[in-house]
């Protein structure tokens, strides 16, 4: 069984015992975390679509770790013109492991 979540504005698909990273989520390690945003529940042949969400289904995840992804550098420059602006951001993720995806 999978889902289709919906967390930090992206999409992710989702099964039990996956780990993926996420944006930053305000939740210790160690805890779980429940996540109700449910686009589409399958199981095999079968899926469920919501519209928007699946009412009543919900994924069971617990926080593995928080962390920071590599940096992006940002260049700008205009050639002739003596313009150069370097700039980098670190975006903010947190890891969770998929405990059980419930459905409707």
């Amino acid at each position: 069984m999978y889902a289709v979540i919906k967390t930090g504005g992206k999409q992710y698909r989702v099964a039990a015992g996956d780990t993926i990273k996420v944006e930053r989520l305000a939740a210790e390690v160690g805890h779980d975390v429940k996540l109700d945003q449910i686009v589409a529940i399958g199981n095999g042949a079968d899926l469920v679509v919501g519209a928007p969400l699946v009412a009543g289904a919900s994924v069971v995840a617990s926080v593995v770790g928080h962390g920071r992804h590599p940096k992006v550098r940002i260049f700008k420059m205009h050639k002739r013109k003596h313009y150069r602006k370097s700039q980098g951001h670190r975006q903010s993720f947190t890891e969770i492991k998929i405990s059980a995806v419930n459905p409707a």
